[in-house]
């Protein structure tokens, strides 16, 4: 069901551990009066001997199993598991006092353990008049860790609405963008560029090793804000997480626009930024991959942003990582940039139209087209040209051997199922398999680490303007 909430505040998500421990309390019901004096004797020898007596009734745990001769601890997931987990993580909200802005939906679908994504989502006052209200959402894709990812949601936003503060009237979307770009660029600094002076400051050992954590992980970013008053949508890119924006036109027809593109070793465009940066250094972006990572902006990753030198002084009194050398030639970092990409776009008031925000583990299975094409289905499940809610059934001849002969990996029309009052969820179910409950439920039946095989980390957020559902 749909959960609404009047004026939701901004929201930081994070993923903790949680160890539950058996607690024992001191009882001596069960021991003779002999015994109660010789625990109380104990007491005053030492706590330890407390323990162990109070521990030495009937409390061990038995070790009784029934053999078996076919090994199967648990099943598969069913069509009601598949359900519960992509829906566990998943919120809603309606909007009513943002102009513009009807609803948004959420979910989160992890794979490692913990999950390396982070996301928020709610209201920001504005930085020129805090009676002003906008809205802020953002996903984190973390990598290496999700410490950095974390530390985006605490203090990305106020780092970019200090600059935005700094922007004088009147106010264009050119000087926004750059205000945005240099929030991203000032946060990353305090990660990267502060690391020396915390090496040698008079803190805790322990103290500082928390302080350069974020910068041996790493993590993309991207954020949206929207602003009401002018029904601008500006959304910032570092990474290869992605916007997408559908917008329905007056013919009826939706229309899918891109509000970012993917900054990765695959873009020609970042490559040749890069190559230029570091004349004469061949093969920095090679199969795809700048020094061996995928994407050519993150936050963190020190390894691509301190000198060598550097590097081999943090792991040898800080336990950093291991530098790239031999296998990757280090001359001239910083290779990797967190300086965003900042796009600003019109709303229109008189067009239904909704933005779909996730990092990579949902674009792996999907194009922003089909992303587009199956939130327009679940807005208007009418246009389906047949029956999506039926599933295959189970015939146990899916295996993953298949993806190389009659069966793809990414997203299917023919698999396409509407089932879910969520969007993001929708999302989430369609790209991992849809209607095929074979494959999305292999998917889905892997633990971590071996989940990361088959799937990543999965972040979705999906926001409706001017459209109701």
């Amino acid at each position: 069901m749909l959960s609404g909430r009047i004026r939701p505040r901004l929201v930081r998500v994070t993923t903790s551990i949680v160890r539950t421990h058996t607690k024992r309390s001191l009882s001596t019901k069960h021991f003779s009066p002999n015994w109660k004096a010789y625990i109380a004797t104990a007491g005053l020898i030492s706590t330890p001997g407390i323990w162990w007596l109070t521990a030495a009734g009937d409390d061990a745990p038995r070790l009784e199993c029934p053999l078996a001769e076919h090994l199967a601890p648990e099943p598969g997931p069913s069509k009601e598991d598949i359900t519960h987990m992509l829906s566990k993580e998943a919120y809603s909200f309606h909007v009513r006092n943002i102009t513009g802005v009807t609803r948004y939906d959420g979910a989160q679908l992890a794979s490692n353990s913990p999950c390396e994504d982070r996301f928020l989502h709610g209201e920001v006052s504005s930085s020129w008049n805090e009676n002003d209200q906008w809205m802020s959402w953002a996903v984190f894709d973390g990598h290496s860790g999700w410490q950095t990812a974390d530390l985006l949601t605490k203090q990305l936003l106020p780092f970019v609405r200090r600059r935005l503060s700094e922007v004088n009237s009147p106010v264009s979307n050119e000087s926004v963008q750059r205000a945005i770009m240099e929030g991203f660029v000032d946060l990353d600094d305090s990660i990267i560029k502060t690391a020396p002076d915390t090496s040698k400051s008079k803190e805790s050992f322990q103290d500082k090793v928390k302080k350069l954590i974020p910068a041996y992980a790493g993590s993309c970013a991207l954020l949206s804000l929207y602003d009401p008053i002018t029904s601008t949508l500006h959304v910032a890119c570092t990474g290869d997480s992605r916007a997408v924006l559908g917008q329905k036109g007056a013919d009826g027809k939706w229309e899918t626009i891109p509000l970012s593109v993917d900054q990765t070793g695959s873009n020609e465009e970042e490559t040749t930024r890069i190559s230029k940066e570091h004349p004469g250094e061949e093969n920095i972006a090679k199969d795809g991959r700048v020094l061996g990572i995928m994407v050519s902006r993150a936050f963190g990753d020190s390894l691509w942003k301190w000198p060598l030198d550097f590097q081999k002084e943090m792991k040898r009194k800080f336990n950093g990582p291991a530098p790239l050398t031999p296998r990757r030639d280090i001359r001239t970092p910083p290779y990797l940039t967190a300086e965003p990409v900042v796009t600003s776009t019109k709303i229109n008031p008189n067009k239904p139209s909704f933005l779909i925000m996730a990092t990579d583990g949902l674009w792996d299975y999907l194009s922003s087209e089909q992303g587009v094409d199956l939130v327009v289905n679940w807005l208007e499940p009418q246009r389906t040209e047949k029956n999506t809610t039926e599933e295959n059934k189970t015939d146990g001849k899916f295996d993953f051997g298949r993806f190389w002969t009659d069966v793809d990996w990414q997203f299917e029309k023919e698999r396409m199922t509407i089932q879910d009052e969520n969007a993001a969820v929708h999302l989430m179910r369609n790209s991992l398999g849809g209607n095929y409950h074979e494959l999305i439920a292999g998917r889905l039946a892997f633990d971590p680490p071996l989940s990361r095989r088959v799937r990543d980390d999965i972040t979705v957020q999906v926001v409706f303007f001017n459209t109701e559902k």
